[in-house]
């Protein structure tokens, strides 16, 4: 018999969201993308969409779409059995793809956490596993169910989370906060890392002054991104109601979608705002939004504070940031980790006066708005998606690198 010798596996990367891709997670399609240009053959299993093809070629990711979809809006039960079917059927499909390619890392994002445990066997056969946490599944349903930290169903929540991540190899997560509330709920601190959702640099980058939104005598706010109570959007409504008695040619794009959609197009028309908010429901991919997004003078970031969004850093402010857009947020312990006073217009969350009077003085004062778009731009050179994507990159090398395979 002939020697045999050691060598690496392929750099072979294969990533699990119950998403629709590329549509869906702009997360995910960022860290496929900064793999790829280092030379990563990336595989990426998620939800179908209609009129999606069930096996696709995405900007060099070959994408293999599960024959499920989202069915948002019917209950936590529903829900429930949406996530088990599609762990099932991400099992089987994870397990034939890895029987023909052999990856060298798995990475699974949440939610749900246990959707980990659908890379069981690449991990028996000595691929190393991420779980990618988005959101802390546990403050995600006591917000949403108005449930408190210690009701019975948050605390299972917390159990699946803890041994979710003991499985996992490496645990990723989206701030530093939520880093630490990992930590304190006993995964390793070594074993967490943080890979924020800072802006891609080559979509969202500011243009000259002269490019960017014209007044045409308007004042134009913007909100973009999911549409639901615990952002805030209904606060921010009442706040524009107030503002615009004291601020002409007030204008609000809001842009996206979600379970408060078609409550806020209602409100909104109850506060007789039908002339001021203009609602933008079409999709537009990633690469569009910064056209949407320059035309606006001011972003808003109004989220409500809660045990989950007090640890959001909301993408949207840092795509308004990278974009130089001027951004009236909640004070969140989050927001202010990474954000002061002289970088972004604060306000009390949930106090609709607060807002408004925020957004009265920036309509009246334009100077302001020029002093925090330059300090927001500090944000962009601590954070930028260059440094965020490189350490990301090295993190997955590493884990790549640890396994070896006889040839």
């Amino acid at each position: 018999m002939g020697a045999k010798t050691v060598g690496q596996l392929p750099k072979r990367h294969c990533m699990v969201v119950h998403a629709y891709y590329p549509l869906g997670e702009t997360r995910v399609e960022r860290q496929a993308a900064a793999l790829i240009e280092q030379g990563y053959e990336v595989d990426i299993i998620c939800l179908r969409g209609d009129d999606e093809a069930a096996v696709s070629v995405e900007k060099g990711a070959n994408v293999y779409r599960l024959p499920l979809q989202r069915h948002k809006g019917h209950g936590s039960m529903v829900q429930l059995l949406e996530y088990l079917a599609f762990f099932v059927l991400a099992f089987w499909r994870l397990l034939r793809l890895h029987l023909q390619r052999k990856y060298g890392v798995v990475q699974v994002h949440n939610l749900p956490d246990f959707l980990v445990f659908a890379a069981l066997i690449p991990k028996i056969t000595g691929t190393h596993v991420i779980l990618d946490i988005h959101d802390l599944m546990p403050e995600f349903f006591a917000s949403k169910s108005d449930s408190h930290m210690q009701s019975f169903l948050v605390r299972l929540l917390i159990l699946q989370e803890q041994l979710s991540c003991r499985f996992a190899d490496q645990v990723i997560t989206v701030t530093s906060e939520w880093r630490e509330t990992l930590i304190r709920r006993g995964v390793p601190a070594a074993k967490v890392a943080v890979v924020m959702n800072v802006a891609d640099a080559r979509i969202f980058h500011q243009l000259p002054a002269e490019q960017g939104a014209s007044s045409n005598g308007k004042f134009k706010l913007i909100y973009h991104g999911t549409i639901t109570k615990r952002y805030g959007v209904d606060l921010m409504l009442q706040a524009v109601k107030q503002a615009a008695e004291r601020v002409a040619n007030i204008q609000l794009t809001v842009h996206g979608s979600g379970e408060f959609l078609e409550d806020s197009v209602l409100f909104a028309s109850e506060l007789n705002l039908t002339d001021i908010v203009h609602f933008s429901t079409n999709f537009l991919p990633t690469s569009d939004l910064p056209k949407l997004i320059r035309g606006a003078h001011v972003g808003i970031v109004p989220n409500q504070s809660n045990v989950f969004t007090d640890g959001i850093l909301p993408t949207k402010l840092m795509e308004y940031v990278a974009l130089g857009i001027p951004v009236i947020a909640a004070r969140t312990p989050a927001i202010q980790a990474y954000f002061d006073d002289t970088m972004v217009q604060f306000f009390e969350p949930g106090n609709v006066d607060d807002l408004a009077n925020c957004i009265v003085s920036l309509g009246h004062d334009r100077k302001r708005l020029n002093r925090l778009a330059h300090n927001a731009d500090r944000f962009n050179e601590q954070y930028s998606w260059d440094k965020v994507a490189a350490e990301y990159v090295a993190l997955v090398d590493r884990l790549n690198g640890r396994r070896k395979v006889e040839l």
